[in-house]
């Protein structure tokens, strides 16, 4: 695998192919090879030298959490007491199933969390039974996203 500072060098035949799979990553690979007009193989060819090259880090099946009842979504600024108390906090928040997501961060906060509850109730359980009594936890500050607006992937 390359490693981070390496630019892979990716043409439009594999910008098109990409496109296409970021659109929807189940799309059949020969409808794709037909849409761009080369073989199957050439694109499972492209994809493998993509994979291996690190561009392509996965594909995922996407769930709607409102369907199983998550409708709460917020964002948490935790401030810690000290900056060494980081990993033991990001060890505990791990353990944390409504925890999506976990940033150190510039600024105020030491670490922005992203969370999904299935309402606010939900999430004030979470906040004072599992985030708030973590050590080294001195504060937490919540913001309650009302409606994603835009959610996508780097341009290609």
């Amino acid at each position: 695998m390359k490693s981070d500072n390496d630019n892979i060098k990716i043409d439009g035949i594999d910008k098109d192919i990409l496109r296409y799979l970021m659109a929807e990553a189940r799309k059949p690979i020969l409808e794709i090879a037909r849409k761009i007009g080369i073989s199957g193989a050439a694109i499972h060819q492209r994809l493998r030298k993509l994979e291996s090259s690190g561009l392509i880090s996965g594909a995922k099946l996407v769930i709607n959490p409102k369907v199983l009842g998550y409708t709460t979504m917020a964002y948490i600024g935790i401030y810690l007491d000290k900056a060494m108390s980081n990993p033991v906090a990001v060890k505990e928040l791990e353990k944390i199933p409504e925890v999506l997501e976990c940033h150190y961060t510039t600024g105020n906060w030491s670490i922005l969390i992203k969370v999904l509850c299935r309402d606010n109730e939900h999430l004030m359980q979470v906040l004072n039974r599992d985030i708030q009594p973590i050590e080294g936890v001195s504060r937490t500050e919540t913001f309650i996203s009302l409606d994603q607006q835009i959610d996508r992937q780097i341009t290609i």
